[in-house]
């Protein structure tokens, strides 16, 4: 197994001033061809934390990514280390001086001399051409590990990697075969997923891996193999895929990048079938979930956000009288929501969500995270509560993903 180790340089990455969603990508990318990304790192603008780790990683990595420190300002030393690190000096570099004065033509701007220091590179450098920058994307080989310096705009490093240094680094290293397949699980819990399937897990042969990967509400089951022929290694994980299924079908959703969203659009689609929505708790992130996705005009039609209750009487015709005897958060109100917003919109389904998102609003007998929704057809309404409680974000997102799920498994 080739490993990897991926460094981001930059204080206002510990500052938590920026994301850091560069090693996130390159992991991924790098798990496309085989190579295993054993350790993440983020260290300041500081010549000594870089020398140091760069140190340590080349005794646990076969390859070293660092992203960062690339600009013409002061504080940007990346190049600099390297040259400490190596015993290497700076020098301008001919190809990478053509580069960057022609960047800088194509769009009308004057090469200052801050800007020239992005065609310095350290002598021992094979220069890497970034067609969307002016900062070099750099490859080291030194003592059998390689070194890779790509710029910290996401972008830009998006396209040196795949431009050039997947290729690169598929030229240098003998990566092996991966193929990864992924199920998508809904409505059931990581550990309950794990004990419904620890007999098939248990007999897994030796190169195909098992991974849990959860997530607020969902859980993927990604199955690895490792090989030498890609088409025998898809055989042997689809084998074992057909043999699990069975025993999860009712809690599968969909596969691969399959979002829970898209998925019922899907069948939306399929059936010819609408839906409109009226939320309360959930401020109108249900809606945004079915417009997220590209196409959703064929399916949904729109909604009502009627946080007040005045709204709820206004907008959706919900009774006052019910809203007074068994308030906003209850069956009775959810259902009127729904079938009053199918008829206002003329759906085939409508959605309702009514409850108490928190951290305030909560009382013993309604406390934080009491959710109601509610699906209604022109033949029957289905009402659910939830019993949540977790923060407000949580609490949205959940509620979204159970009416959801529960709109797939009437749409099945």
């Amino acid at each position: 197994m080739i490993k990897a180790e991926i460094i981001t340089i930059g204080d206002e990455i510990l500052y938590g001033q920026i994301t850091d969603t560069n090693t996130q990508w390159i992991s991924a990318e790098l798990d496309k061809i085989g190579i295993k990304t054993i350790r993440k790192s983020s260290v300041g603008d500081s010549e000594e934390a870089i020398l140091e780790i760069f140190e340590e990683s080349s005794k646990r990595a076969d390859i070293v990514i660092v992203t960062g420190g690339l600009g013409p300002t002061k504080d940007d030393i990346t190049k600099k280390t390297f040259c400490k690190y190596f015993n290497s000096a700076l020098i301008d570099h001919p190809q990478a001086q053509i580069d960057v004065t022609a960047y800088f033509k194509r769009r009308g701007y004057v090469l200052s001399g801050t800007n020239k220091s992005q065609y310095q590179l350290p002598s021992n450098a094979t220069y890497i051409k970034n067609t969307m920058g002016t900062a070099p994307g750099m490859w080291f080989d030194h003592n059998g590990v390689v070194y890779i310096s790509l710029p910290g705009v996401p972008y830009e490093m998006k396209g040196l990697m795949t431009l050039s240094f997947i290729a690169k680094i598929q030229e240098r290293f003998d990566t092996p075969v991966i193929f990864h397949k992924v199920i998508r699980t809904i409505g059931i819990g990581e550990s309950a997923l794990a004990e419904m399937i620890d007999v098939w897990e248990d007999s897994l042969p030796p190169n195909i891996k098992l991974a849990y990967l959860p997530s607020m509400g969902s859980v993927k089951l990604r199955l690895t193999g490792f090989g030498e022929d890609l088409k025998i290694l898809e055989n042997a994980v689809e084998e074992q895929f057909q043999k699990v299924l069975p025993t999860i079908q009712e809690y599968v959703y969909g596969f691969g990048n399959d979002e829970l969203e898209e998925v019922v659009g899907r069948l939306l689609i399929k059936s010819k079938q609408t839906v409109s929505v009226a939320e309360s708790c959930t401020g109108g992130y249900l809606g945004h979930q079915f417009t997220k996705v590209s196409g959703s005009s064929a399916y949904f039609t729109g909604g009502i956000l009627s946080y007040d209750n005045a709204a709820k009487i206004n907008q959706l015709g919900v009774k006052e009288e019910t809203l007074n005897t068994y308030g906003a958060v209850s069956e009775k109100t959810v259902t009127e929501m729904s079938e009053n917003v199918r008829k206002l919109m003329g759906t085939t389904y409508g959605l309702a969500t009514s409850g108490i998102a928190g951290p305030s609003g909560g009382t013993p007998e309604k406390p934080v995270g009491t959710i109601w929704i509610a699906i209604a057809t022109e033949n029957k309404t289905i009402t659910k509560q939830l019993t949540l409680g977790g923060s407000r974000e949580q609490n949205i997102h959940l509620t979204t993903i159970n009416i959801l799920n529960l709109l797939r498994k009437i749409c099945l």
